[in-house]
């Protein structure tokens, strides 16, 4: 399946990109910003248009290659309900990175109420689409492991829930670069695993190259060597 595997392929370069781009942001942020206090929306709307929004874009087009292999899989499709997370995770991203929040310590806006919900959306869409996806045949090595970092984020979206609720965002910015991460690491490890079982499909086991007369019928064989078949032999 070349197919298949260039997706998944192309799925975790573009992982690997938007988190540089992520950490790049982080760093060139001019303003004195508490990654501890503040968000990763508060670090992007300090430098509109920058790095961390095209890192936000940059996964989502991530997500359609990896969805794309995934329809290409067998044995089956992954489902109306994960496909429709899963783009329901790509809208919330896209529309995060086009529409800003607002500036730390300012009234909310419109602007900013759009961009809050869309990336709730996006931060609870994607671990269900996760653990419907750890049903998937192919993906049966790794759902342990898909099943465990879905439980995980949403236990780091609670923890930022209550952050940003009765907790006054006490480390809000930790919860949520943790909840990322966790969410990131879902994505990467359906990406693997498929770019990792497109390999398995292509490849020829050992015991069949260059052996394809060992199976040939014994009559045939008899005739190469000379041997009378029990025909001629009456």
């Amino acid at each position: 399946m070349p197919g298949t595997r260039s997706t998944g392929l192309l799925a975790l370069g573009g992982i690997a990109l938007a988190a540089l781009l992520t950490v790049i942001g982080h760093l060139e942020v001019n303003d004195d910003l508490d990654p501890w206090a503040l968000t990763v929306s508060d670090f992007a709307v300090s430098d509109r248009g920058g790095v961390i929004d095209i890192a936000m874009v940059v996964l989502a087009v991530a997500t359609v290659a990896l969805l794309y292999g995934l329809r290409r899989a067998t044995p089956a499709r992954p489902g109306r309900a994960a496909e429709l997370l899963l783009g329901a995770w790509v809208t919330g991203l896209l529309l995060a990175a086009v529409v800003p929040t607002n500036e730390p310590g300012t009234a909310m806006t419109l602007a900013a109420y759009v961009h809050r919900y869309a990336s709730v959306v996006a931060f609870l869409a994607l671990p269900v689409a996760g653990w419907l996806l750890a049903r998937r045949s192919e993906l049966a090595p790794v759902a342990r492991t898909l099943r465990a970092l879905v439980l995980l984020s949403l236990a780091l979206a609670a923890a930022m829930i209550w952050s940003a609720y009765p907790g006054d965002r006490l480390l809000i910015g930790l919860a949520e670069r943790l909840l990322i991460v966790t969410e990131v690491a879902v994505l990467a490890t359906i990406a693997l695993t498929q770019a990792r079982a497109a390999v398995d499909h292509g490849v020829v086991a050992p015991h069949q190259r260059g052996h394809r007369g060992v199976n040939r019928p014994p009559q045939l064989h008899d005739r190469r060597e000379g041997a009378a078949t029990p025909a001629r032999a009456a």
